[in-house]
Formats: structure tokens, C-alpha cells, sequence
């Protein structure tokens, strides 16, 4: 097991004997990390009638059938291979949905660890604003997110998402590398270089420079 599951390790040993309450509390420990995740996933044209706590319910569901497999042989750590779980029911989701609207060029980005539905770019202004700027004014707050979201469909779409994960899920840079296959060394370079090409595109907004300074 690894270093960053050891301290369930007894929720592990029970859960491959079939204890179904012990796969639940496993689960129920990222259930928010998750939720942040298939909030900004979820696309916009479902979001008025697809609940995220039932696209995690369709996950934990899928979880409870898989979890013997992983746990006989665990390449990911327990909360990315959920989250690699919950992204394929989002996709499953998207393409149920949307047909063939869900495969246009954006909808989905393919990483070393599986594919994912992509963030898009306007959510990603949205949030972005919300830090930027305190603007109260429609029209102006219609023009500044038109900008960022400008600016952000300049990055590659690698880069975007290397920002959508550090930033907006917050994970770690360890875990961005495990998802991505490489070092952490060239996960935080790679990250770095997103950074400043974001940051220069975002100077001009009030709190630009402050955005990324975690």
C-alpha cells in the first residue's frame, strides 16, 4: 500500500474482505475533494439538471464493483484512482447526454492517467474573477471575463490543465506528475511555465500578479 493510504490500511484489509461499510468510509474521506472536481468538469449545458452528488453516487456505485481488482495491485494512490473513476463517469455522463456535442474538439483531454472531461474556459474566467476582481458593474464584469477567458484559450490546452489541477483542484504537484507520468521535477517546471505565461496575459486586472502565488 502506499505511503499515503498506510493510514487506512485497516479500512483496506477490511474492504478487501468484502466489508461494504469500510469501502464506504474510504470513499466518504476525498468525497469532497471529488465533489470540487465534477463541479468544474460538469458541462455547463447539464449543470441545471445533473446533480453532482449523483454523478458521485454513479461513481461510488462503479467503486464498489472495481475496488477488488485495485486493491490487488494499486498503481495509482487510492484518492487519484477515484478521481480517474469519477472522470470516466463524467465522460460516460457527457456522451449520454450530449452525443456527439460531447466529443467537439475541448470537451475532453487525454493525460497519461485516462481522459477527462476539459474545464471550460469560461468556468475557469469566472473563477478567475471571482479572485481578480470586485467589479460590480454587468457590463464591465461581461468585458473583463471575455478578456480572461481570452487569455486562457491561449494557453495549450496541457498547460490549461496543469492549472485546472494544481489550482482549481488543488492538488499536489506529486500528484499532478503520478497523473501525468513524469518527475515532479518536470511537473512543477511545466507548472511554472503555465504560471507565468498566465500571470503576463493577467497583469493588466486588478490582484493579476497575486492569482498564482501559492
Amino acid at each position: 500500500m502506499m505511503a499515503a493510504d498506510q493510514e487506512h490500511e485497516s479500512l483496506f484489509d477490511a474492504a478487501a474482505g468484502g466489508d461494504q461499510e469500510a469501502v464506504g468510509q474510504l470513499f466518504d474521506a476525498h468525497r469532497e475533494r471529488l465533489l470540487v472536481m465534477i463541479r468544474l468538469r460538469l458541462d455547463r449545458r447539464l449543470q441545471r439538471r445533473v446533480d453532482p452528488v449523483d454523478v458521485l453516487q454513479d461513481t461510488f456505485l462503479t467503486i464498489q464493483k472495481k475496488l477488488p481488482k485495485y486493491l490487488k495491485h494499486p498503481e495509482l494512490p487510492f484518492f487519484l484512482w477515484l478521481r480517474l473513476e469519477t472522470g470516466q463517469t463524467l465522460v460516460d455522463l457527457h456522451r449520454f447526454h450530449l452525443g456527439a456535442q460531447a466529443r467537439d474538439v475541448g470537451r475532453e483531454i487525454s493525460l497519461h492517467r485516462g481522459k477527462l472531461p476539459s474545464v471550460e474556459s469560461i468556468t475557469l474566467a469566472e473563477r478567475l474573477l471571482g479572485r481578480l476582481t470586485t467589479a460590480s458593474q454587468a457590463a464591465m464584469r461581461v468585458e473583463l471575463r471575455q478578456r480572461v477567458q481570452d487569455a486562457i484559450n491561449e494557453l495549450e490546452p496541457g498547460a490549461r490543465e496543469l492549472l485546472v489541477m494544481r489550482h482549481f483542484e488543488e492538488l499536489t504537484n506529486g500528484e499532478v506528475a503520478q497523473i501525468l507520468g513524469i518527475s515532479p521535477t518536470a511537473a512543477y517546471g511545466r507548472y511554472l511555465r503555465a504560471v507565468r505565461r498566465l500571470r503576463k496575459s493577467l497583469e493588466q486586472f486588478p490582484g493579476g500578479l497575486e492569482v498564482f502565488s501559492k
